[in-house]
């Protein structure tokens, strides 16, 4: 059988911080590198990325594109559109390859036709990482609501699944080859996700790709497709402190008020209940439920900086999405890129 070709689609916009490391882990891997090619969207960087990206030297080729609406899914959808592979990755600037053998390993489960897309079953840990970026780490995702909602998609220390959402798994050894009910799917589609090119086009259109929403159509249209989800990590240097953690939280309330309000957004998420989110709230109140939560996955992976963080994520998601949802009642605007760095 021929190896697929696969496009690497990458937003960029001020991403000095991650994107020498970046480059760096996906040069090291093993799969053909001629089957490779990586295409930029850059909304506009001023910190030197893109000198630095068109300077690097490499044996596959790179394709840069500018991205004149500056969000990461803006920039995705410029990048997609300019794809030539069989399959996408969507592999964002301060993803982190972790190790050579890693793409290999995930194109292997597309021998299967039936599988439309593949993605790791967690996050990396890594000593060496910012405490935030080791706690998002444990718990699988970088919105802890997501853990009272279970529509996560990485492996949680604290809950031991990798998602709550109900489906189907074929345990294939190196991954598993899963099928989602048609009523929920969980937020899969980022951080080191491979789509085959074909699907993802033929439910994609306009200027921002919102990559659940596209695995939302894909599944309605055919709920006998299936997706693997690959036994290794993926390194996402998310935040380096609390002030780029309280930025990137409000940046992402005030971005899903706008676009469901204005741009119409194709995930229901209002399925996935009040009553959780509820949940959420009182549990910052009265702590003892987050307490109970840090102690278990301290059991499971001792990391005593990272698990304390949950109360202060926790208490800082709360806040931010309180008051934005509140002023959201008044004025929904998306929130400004200025000054925006990775």
């Amino acid at each position: 059988m021929n190896q697929l070709s696969v496009t690497i689609v990458t937003p960029t916009f001020n991403s000095m911080r991650t994107i020498k490391d970046y480059m760096e882990a996906i040069c090291a891997q093993d799969y053909p590198h001629h089957l490779i090619d990586i295409v930029f969207a850059d909304g506009g960087s001023s910190d030197g990325t893109l000198e630095y990206l068109k300077n690097y030297s490499c044996d596959f080729l790179l394709h840069f594109f500018s991205n004149p609406l500056r969000t990461a899914e803006a920039g995705k959808a410029v990048a997609v559109k300019q794809a030539i592979g069989d399959v996408i990755l969507l592999l964002d600037s301060d993803n982190i390859i972790p190790d050579t053998s890693w793409l290999s390993r995930m194109m292997k489960p597309f021998e299967e036709e039936i599988i439309v897309a593949s993605e790791p079953i967690a996050y990396t840990y890594r000593k060496q990482d910012s405490v935030i970026n080791r706690y998002c780490a444990l718990i699988g995702m970088n919105d802890p609501l997501c853990m009272f909602t279970g529509n996560y998609d990485r492996y949680c220390s604290i809950t031991g699944k990798w998602t709550k959402v109900i489906r189907e798994e074929i345990d294939k050894g190196d991954y598993l080859s899963v099928k989602f009910k048609a009523d929920m799917i969980p937020t899969i589609g980022a951080n080191g996700f491979l789509m085959r090119r074909k699907e993802l086009l033929e439910n994609f259109e306009g200027d921002y790709l919102f990559d659940i929403d596209v695995l939302w159509e894909l599944f309605k249209k055919d709920p006998e497709l299936r997706v693997a989800k690959v036994k290794t990590g993926i390194v996402h240097l998310f935040c380096p402190d609390t002030r780029t953690f309280i930025r990137k939280q409000n940046r992402r309330i005030k971005d899903f008020l706008f676009f469901s309000d204005a741009k119409g957004r194709k995930y229901p998420w209002s399925k996935l209940g009040k009553g959780k989110v509820v949940l959420f709230s009182l549990s910052c109140v009265t702590i003892i439920p987050l307490l109970i939560q840090a102690i278990i996955g301290y059991c499971r992976k001792p990391d005593i900086a990272a698990w304390a963080y949950h109360f202060v994520a926790c208490w800082i998601t709360l806040w931010i999405y309180g008051w934005g949802c509140m002023k959201g009642l008044f004025v929904k605007e998306q929130a400004s890129r200025d000054n925006w760095k990775q």
